[in-house]
């Protein structure tokens, strides 16, 4: 969500080589990203009751939003919108105990949606927060990860994070530390978007063409070369590297 959609289209274009679908006219300004023609994100203006600092934003499908905004206010975190319909589905916007900001999605997915190891799409998601261990107890228990087919799903620990596998293959992360006490807003706790790229450094390069702010230049991890990213209306996300 960002305030001028029509400049973070022409950014992540420029950046991730994205073409663009409309999404449904029920959602005003919305449009569906395509890399290679495969849906990877939407991108819509933030208005209204949905205007918060701009940010990429996760969305986790289950069978039953309302089920889940129960769950959630059950624990004491806050359901800030809905659930309401919203496209295709019903939708609902929460914050977690520590006010990282999510979404619960109920509705058909396309199994293309889903992040995976592609250029130019979501690699991976990555909460950063004051307490990974409480973090993935509340999401574990909001969305049945301890409950769901221990064939299909794993939480573990590694790289000191907790993560979440799905199918063998990492699709989210817990990082804890210090970001609730951050003076910068822009870096307490958050969901954090990786998008995988064939050469780091050249889009980290790009994106500071583009008017983006690099926060973390180019650097080799244990789980790969990462650049951390501000685009230029202040949504965080990194460039990961990834196969072809």
């Amino acid at each position: 969500m960002a305030p001028d959609p029509e400049a973070a289209q022409h950014f992540y274009g420029e950046l991730l080589g994205w073409r663009y679908r409309p999404g449904s006219q029920k959602l005003g300004h919305y449009v569906v990203a395509l890399a290679d023609g495969v849906p990877v994100a939407g991108l819509g203006e933030a208005r209204d009751s949905l205007r918060v600092l701009t940010a990429w934003t996760p969305y986790f499908a289950i069978d039953s939003v309302d089920t889940a905004a129960g769950r959630v206010r059950e624990r004491g975190a806050t359901v800030a919108v809905g659930p309401v319909g919203f496209g295709a589905g019903r939708v609902a916007w929460a914050a977690d105990p520590a006010g990282a900001l999510f979404g619960i999605w109920e509705g058909g997915v396309d199994p293309q949606w889903r992040a995976g190891s592609r250029p130019n799409a979501p690699s991976w998601l990555e909460l950063r927060t004051h307490d990974a261990f409480a973090a993935a107890l509340f999401y574990g228990e909001v969305f049945g990860w301890d409950k769901g087919d221990p064939e299909r799903y794993d939480i573990g620990y590694e790289h000191d994070r907790v993560v979440l596998r799905i199918d063998g293959r990492t699709v989210a992360g817990l990082s804890g530390g210090a970001v609730e006490d951050a003076p910068d807003p822009r870096v307490r706790p958050h969901w954090h978007v990786h998008f995988g790229v064939e050469e780091v450094d050249a889009a980290a390069a790009r994106a500071a063409d583009l008017g983006a702010e690099v926060v973390s230049a180019p650097a080799d991890t244990p789980t790969g070369r990462i650049a951390v990213v501000r685009d230029p209306q202040g949504a965080l996300f990194s460039l990961e590297s990834v196969g072809s």
